[in-house]
Order: structure tokens, then sequence, then C-alpha cells
């Protein structure tokens, strides 16, 4: 009895000794993982606030590269003589010369918008005077940038269109009639608006969202559409009020941008969040730049998921590190408890105890190999981690290149299709060179040379042409002649016409058709159209071409028509699809169609396929009319004789 009740306290005191190792055990578990996510945080956000800077510090450079570039623009324009001599006597002049030499210029410089304002701020000359929302007969007075460039020197403006609508930066400058005298006055200001559209779509690419904002903390430019004219922080009553006496802004609303400052790291540094808005639920790394050129603050904000994975990775390896240690610690502590319970009991019963020793190194040592099998697994589960993220990275950009290739595949069928007729021509024009220089015929060698130079001019036209297709806009524009454009690519076709013994009929009136375009390209959709026709009437009897082009208030319209089979009803809607052809299979890829309309979209024309009553096809290319205005502004097609 006496012996039971002394082993009862040694067994309690036993049991709440290991509860303290155990609870200490824990806590220092706790603390050790709690440390390393504390020092990797640090680590992560240092990092993650020197990338950070990297990526605001270019596109700060870019932003004000961009606007810099436009800088001298208005001031080179306001020199001219044809504005200094339009200024001079509005009154008696016609503005339209003066409204399309500002359409060109803002066409080659890629702006916006330019426009001539008379000394009382009305707009008296625009490239936009054929637009709805024309600037002409305006008055700018309370712009800003008006009343700099009246007083002399150059201005500068941001802000939304009072007509268009569309955010904008102007630059303006004086226009001086007579700048000789000591109290002369600037008579007009010349301005240009600049978009910011393009700048912000190269922000969207980025991992990070991008803000620009005024000394009035307004987000005037920004990676998400939904953050622009937006206030980064809340407005008073006054300020806003004075922002709508401006109509910098028109009459946007300026609602708060819902940002909370959790922590500052620095005078430009912060870790925030958004009590609302597209960038609810997440949490930023914050840096701003001035952008001392223009008077703004540009901002970036860096999600901080790289700085909590982080974290958990560090707490994890913390963690199993920990545990490795203290399972060591309990193995040898447990080694070495067993090892004074065999030295106490070896001297009383060593041979009794000598099996049981034996029984318990086997049991130790069974345990450790469970624990270093534990271990190794547990290591490799890491490394396989490792392995995983690799593979991922590797994945990803295998992805981005697969996406390159398939572009470059698409353009090289399409410049294989559109090179093959210039080819042929180019080897009917030599072999004909040839057999006319055995026959002495010297000068009509000559004339088929100077044929394979055009068409090879041409090819190289095309090639530079296909590289540009996902743009909306042709980098050159000019006057073309409809009737000679017809007629020229009808010329590649002659021989090919004569041996398959195919009647032609040219449907135009006597006056020249004129319409803007790019010559080469709209060349290659006639091309196209007329190869098609051509294959389509293999099988017919008596096969006829009719080439039309008529007139129809400001639109010329230009025909191709066959009298082969036809296009059936079920291919009508698939007809201009890439890569969709009835041909044989090698005779085409089925790109000329679909590269066709494209051609012509960028034009701003369109290419239909109209359903006929009879049989055939009829594929009809629509383009605004636009007469020429002077006489040296026309780009006809040069007649050349054709002796293939």
């Amino acid at each position: 009895m006496r012996l039971a009740r002394s082993k009862q306290p040694s067994a309690m005191k036993h049991w709440r000794w290991k509860g303290v190792w155990l609870a200490a055990i824990a806590l220092g578990l706790i603390l050790t993982m709690w440390q390393a996510a504390r020092l990797a945080r640090e680590q992560a956000i240092s990092s993650l606030q020197d990338d950070a800077e990297d990526e605001l510090r270019l596109s700060a450079a870019n932003l004000n590269g961009y606007l810099l570039r436009y800088d001298y623009l208005p001031q080179m324009l306001a020199t001219r003589e044809g504005v200094q001599r339009f200024l001079a006597s509005p009154e008696s002049q016609d503005p339209m010369p003066l409204n399309l030499l500002l359409d060109r210029f803002r066409f080659t410089a890629g702006v916006s918008d330019v426009y001539l304002l008379d000394r009382t701020a009305t707009t008296i000359a625009a490239s936009n005077w054929h637009r709805q929302n024309t600037f002409i007969g305006h008055n700018y007075a309370f712009r800003s940038y008006y009343s700099e460039a009246i007083a002399g020197r150059q201005g500068r403006f941001y802000g939304l269109g009072t007509q268009s609508l569309e955010r904008g930066y102007f630059f303006s400058a004086p226009v001086w009639l007579d700048d000789t005298s000591p109290d002369a006055q600037p008579d007009g200001v010349m301005v240009i608006k600049v978009l910011l559209d393009e700048v912000e779509e190269g922000w969207a690419e980025q991992d990070a969202e991008l803000l620009v904002t005024d000394s009035d903390n307004i987000i005037f430019m920004a990676s998400r559409p939904e953050l622009r004219m937006n206030a980064l922080y809340p407005l008073s009553d006054d300020r806003r009020d004075a922002l709508l006496a401006t109509r910098r802004y028109a009459m946007e609303p300026l609602s708060p941008s819902g940002i909370n400052i959790e922590k500052a790291y620095g005078p430009d540094s912060a870790l925030v969040s958004f009590a609302h808005g597209p960038l609810t639920g997440a949490r930023y790394l914050s840096l701003t730049r001035p952008v001392a050129e223009f008077g703004w603050q540009m901002h970036i904000l860096k999600p901080l998921t790289p700085v909590i994975s982080a974290q958990w990775i560090a707490a994890l390896m913390a963690g199993g590190l920990y545990g490795i240690i203290a399972l060591g610690g309990a193995i040898g502590w447990q080694r070495l408890r067993l090892r004074r319970e065999r030295e106490a009991f070896a001297e009383r019963e060593r041979q009794t105890l000598a099996l049981v020793r034996d029984e318990l190194e086997e049991s130790v040592e069974r345990r450790t190999r469970d624990l270093v099998a534990s271990n190794q697994r547990l290591s490799d589960e890491i490394e396989e981690r490792r392995r995983a993220e690799a593979n991922l990275r590797q994945t990803q950009d295998e992805l981005i290149q697969a996406a390159k290739l398939a572009v470059l595949g698409q353009l090289a069928a399409g410049i294989n299709h559109e090179l093959n007729q210039p080819l042929a021509a180019i080897r009917a024009y030599g072999e004909n060179a040839r057999r006319f220089l055995a026959l002495s015929r010297v000068d009509q060698a000559d004339t088929n040379l100077e044929q394979i130079v055009e068409l090879t001019k041409r090819m190289a036209d095309i090639s530079a042409q296909l590289r540009q297709f996902s743009r909306k806009s042709s980098e050159r524009q000019e006057t073309i002649s409809v009737q000679a454009c017809i007629e020229y690519a009808l010329r590649l076709f002659q021989s090919r016409l004569r041996e398959e013994r195919i009647h032609v009929e040219q449907q135009w009136p006597d006056d020249t058709l004129w319409v803007i375009g790019d010559l080469v390209r709209l060349e290659q959709v006639l091309v196209n159209l007329i190869g098609n026709a051509l294959h389509a009437m293999k099988e017919t009897p008596n096969p006829t071409l009719t080439l039309s082009a008529t007139l129809t208030g400001k639109q010329v319209t230009i025909s191709v028509m066959d009298n082969g089979p036809g296009i059936s009803e079920q291919h009508m809607a698939q007809i201009f699809e890439p890569f969709f052809t009835t041909k044989a299979p090698g005779s085409g890829l089925g790109l000329g169609l679909s590269i066709s309309s494209r051609i012509m979209d960028d034009l701003g024309g369109k290419l239909q396929v109209v359903k006929r009553e009879q049989s055939g096809a009829c594929f009809t290319i629509a383009l605004p009319y636009s007469p020429p205005a002077h006489s040296h502004a026309l780009h006809p097609i040069k007649e050349n004789n054709n002796h293939a």
C-alpha cells in the first residue's frame, strides 16, 4: 500500500515534466516558424521593392519620352508659310487646303488632332473638319494651353476633350505674323492633341498595376480602365468644385479609389489595400515616383503574392528543420534514458535482462530507421515540389514560344501564297527575254527585263505589307486610279487569258475614278480575285471575265465576276475564313480571300461576295471616292506594253 502511494506522486511528476517539455517544443516550433516567416517576408518585400523601382523607373522614362517627342511639333507647324498665310486673312480664303494639310500632318506624326486657333481662341482650321465632333467654330479661351501660347510661350495641358471626351495631352505654340516688333503679339495658336491609350496598352502586359496622378491626386492614367478618372484620395467639396470649374475632367464624378495605407516603408513606399473597386481583396506594395517634366506622380502597385508564398515556404522549411532537430534530440534523449536503465539493471539481473536489452536495442534501431525513412520522404517531397515549380516555369515559356511560332507560320503561309503570281510572271518575262535576245530584238527584251525589275520590287512591297497585316492603317496612302489599277492587275494574266481563251469585259466610265489607299495592296487584292475567277472557269465553256467600276455617291465599287459554277450556299459564310478552300489539295492554301478581306479593312474599304441569280461568282470591293485636289498628287499606274 505504501509502495503504491510512493509510485503515484512519482508518475504524476513524470507526466508533469513531459507536458512541460512538449509545450516547450511546440512553443519553439511556433517561434521558429514565425521568425523564419518574418525574415523571409522582409527579404521578399525588399526584393519586390527593388523590382518595382526598376519597373517604375522604366515606365516613367517611357511615358516621359513618349510625350516629349511631340513637344516641338506645334512650334514647327506654326512657322509654316501656309498656316501664317491663312491666319493673316481667314475670311477671304478657303480653309480646306489648310484642313487637308493638318490632317496629313496628323496622320504622319501619329497624333490625335491638330487645329489652329485665332487670336480670340476660336478654331478656324482643324484636322477633324469632316467629323461630327469637329473643333472648328469652338472657342477654347478657357484652356490654359491657349492663354500660355497667346502670351508668347509654349503651352501644355492634359485633360478630357470637350468635344470627344477623350483623355489627351495638348501641346501649343504661338503663331506670329510679325515677330520683329518689340511689342508684337501672337496672332494665333497652333495646338496638337496626343492620346495616351498606346502607353496604357503596354502597361497592361506587366505583372503590376500602374497609375499616374496629377497634383490634385486625380488618377489620369491607369493600366486598369476602371481606375481612371477617380481620385486617389477623397476630395474636399471646394477642391471638387474648383476642378469642375476648370472643365479639365468634364463632368466626371471623380469618386475616391478606396485606397488604404496599411504600413509605410518610406516617403515613397507603403503596403496598401483597397476598400472597393477592381483591386479589392488583395494587398499591394505601392511605390511612387515623380514625373517632374509634367508635374505628375507615377505609382506602381505590386501584388504581395510572391511575399506570401515566400513566407509559407520559409515557415514550412524552418518547421521541417526544427522538427528534424527535435526528433534527433528526442531520439538521443531516449537512447540515453534507455542506456541508463540498462546500466541500473545490469548488476542485479544481468542474465535476466540480456534478452530484454537486445530487444530494446533492436527496437531503437527500428525506430531510427523509420525516422530516417520519414526524413528522406520529407526531403524527397521538398525536392519534388522544386522540380514541379521548375517544370511549370518551363511549360509557360514553351506555351509563349508556341504562340509566337503559330503567328510566324501563318505569315509564312501568306507570303508563299501571295508571291506565286509574281514569280510565275517573272519566269514568263525571263523566258521571253531570252527568246527576244536570240532574235536580236533587244528593245523588246529590255522591256521584259524592266517588267521583271518592277515585279521583283512589287514582291518586296508585298512582303513588307504582309508584316503589317495586324495593324489597322497603312503607312503609305496615295491617290489611286481605279481603272489603271485594274488594268495592271489584269496584265499579269494576259498569257493565261490567251491560252484559256477567256473573254474579258471591262465596264467603267470614261472619267477616271480615284480612291485613297495603298497601291500595292489594292493590286494584290485584285490579283487574288482575278486568279480565283480564272481558276473557277477552268471547266466552263465560253468563259467570260467581267471587270467593272462604278461611282455611286461617295463610294467607288469594283466588281470581279465570272460565269463559272459559282459558290454554293453552304460555303458563303466560310468564304473569308483562313485556310478554307474548295480547291483540290495542293492547289491553294485557302488564305487569299482571308488576306484580301483583311487588306480591305485596313484600307477603310469592304470586300464582299454577292449572290448572283445566274451562274458564276461576283466579288465587290467598296472604297470611298476621293478626287485629287491637285494634279501633282495623282498616282496613276504607268502604262507599259506587255511583251509576254
